[in-house]
């Protein structure tokens, strides 16, 4: 079981575009978004994978994940899942050292853009480059299985 250690910040402008050394679309959807046990499908640039996650725990939790077919993961979100509420683009952006995950939402969530760092331990205290803003790692209305389930981006 691997674990998973992130903070989540919003985003106040697009300057992680040009910083960015890659990117990739990617498409969720949610067969379950219990937070005791979510249960992700992910579409990734012609690869798909089936994510078990846990509970937070602060900002840790458990997370399990498995390449399947992709035609799986299409028949799975259309039949079980109505299909993908998430569309993005995913950035990754390095800053001194570290690599940041820069989603630019689509669709429904169009406007709302989300940094991600995922770290070794929780105690870790990684330099915020000049787009970060507020951090959301403890607010649920970020996590991307609330999102699935909501129009629009949160009110702040």
């Amino acid at each position: 079981m691997a674990k998973e250690i992130e903070r989540k910040f919003l985003v106040t402008n697009t300057s992680f575009i040009s910083k960015a050394i890659s990117s990739k679309h990617i498409r969720q959807a949610y067969l379950s978004a219990n937070p005791d046990a979510t249960v992700r499908l992910r579409i990734t640039d012609g690869s798909a994978f089936l994510t078990v996650k846990g509970r937070n725990s602060g900002i840790v939790r458990d997370e399990w994940e498995y390449p399947i077919p992709v035609s799986d993961a299409e028949e799975m979100a259309t039949h079980l899942a109505g299909g993908f509420a998430i569309d993005k683009t995913r950035y990754i952006v390095e800053h001194e050292g570290w690599k940041w995950e820069v989603d630019l939402f689509h669709g429904k969530h169009e406007g709302l853009i989300v940094a991600e760092i995922e770290m070794p331990s929780a105690d870790c205290n990684p330099p915020l480059p000049d787009f970060i803003g507020k951090e959301v790692s403890g607010d649920p209305r970020y996590y991307n299985s609330v999102l699935s389930k909501t129009p629009g981006i949160p009110v702040e």
